[in-house]
């Protein structure tokens, strides 16, 4: 089934001209290196492959910042309806907050390795068995016969470094390492990524991390592990709302942990009193 859809997106995206490329809300690595990726695919094969991001989004995390992502669109493009739309590693269309994306008549490519995703796209390549997105992204260039740049390569690596828990979640499998050999031989860094995503953090995040860290709770004999933030954490540290990325991992890793959980306040004023919660299982 995976390879019949597969042919079919790669059949999509050689008959379109122009497409719109988005993800999903506060996009992670795979998200933005899988977008970006697909930009420069598509710029290889000629064809205007702009990019989506509501304005919100900005700043993006702070290890994100260095991907070349200077030509983002904020807002809708004029010729909206005369683009193929491809969403990339978004499980429901829902977590791209922009109604413009829903409008009728538009074609949606749905690209993704979530097993929840709900297939929204009028053309659909999920396959839960992929490490991330970005893998996906690679099959597709293979696909369309693309040559590997090294800036393509050096983004789908943040999809794949970032979403496989820099190799050591369950989803990462012997495909995901030939995926890695194949972008260092590419042009791709892993010593450039690792120091720009996980070694050239603002030192805000580490007080972040102090104040989530000093807070750990655990329940039912240690499964749970749980941690919160307040609006006082961020306005005193400086932080912003990327910043407190990665804290729930460090809560993962504990030893008897079966499912890690940060509760934190919303920072905007238009959503002052609301938390986000967001928990990882081990099992990754």
């Amino acid at each position: 089934m995976v390879g019949t859809e597969l042919e079919q997106v790669a059949d999509e995206l050689r008959g379109a001209d122009r497409l719109l490329l988005t993800t999903h809300e506060n996009p992670d690595g795979d998200a933005l290196g899988s977008l970006l990726g697909m930009h420069l695919l598509l710029s290889q094969l000629d064809k205007d492959g702009a990019m989506f991001l509501a304005a919100d989004e900005f700043p993006l995390p702070h290890e994100y910042r260095y991907l070349p992502l200077e030509g983002v669109l904020n807002a809708p493009p004029a010729d909206l309806d005369e683009r193929l739309v491809v969403f990339l590693d978004c499980g429901n269309i829902d977590r791209m907050p922009a109604d413009f994306l829903r409008a009728e008549g538009i074609r949606i490519v749905n690209i993704d390795h979530h097993h929840d995703n709900t297939r929204f796209g009028e053309v659909n390549l999920v396959d839960p068995l992929a490490s991330c997105t970005a893998e996906l992204v690679w099959r597709l260039a293979h696909e369309l016969g693309a040559e590997l740049t090294p800036p393509m390569a050096e983004a789908l690596y943040v999809g794949l470094v970032t979403d496989t828990g820099r190799f050591m979640y369950r989803s990462t499998g012997a495909e995901a390492h030939r995926m890695a050999a194949e972008l260092i031989d590419a042009g791709a860094s892993p010593h450039a990524v690792n120091r720009q995503v996980f070694e050239s953090l603002p030192f805000c995040r580490l007080e972040l991390l102090a104040r989530g860290l000093a807070r750990v709770v655990r329940f039912d004999d240690g499964a749970i592990t749980t941690t919160h933030l307040t609006r006082d954490d961020f306005a005193e540290t400086g932080a912003d709302e990327t910043d407190s990325e990665g804290i729930v991992d460090h809560l993962r890793s504990v030893d008897g942990t079966a499912v890690a959980v940060l509760v934190r306040d919303l920072l905007a004023e238009d959503r002052a009193g609301l938390r986000k919660v967001s928990m990882r299982a081990v099992d990754g």
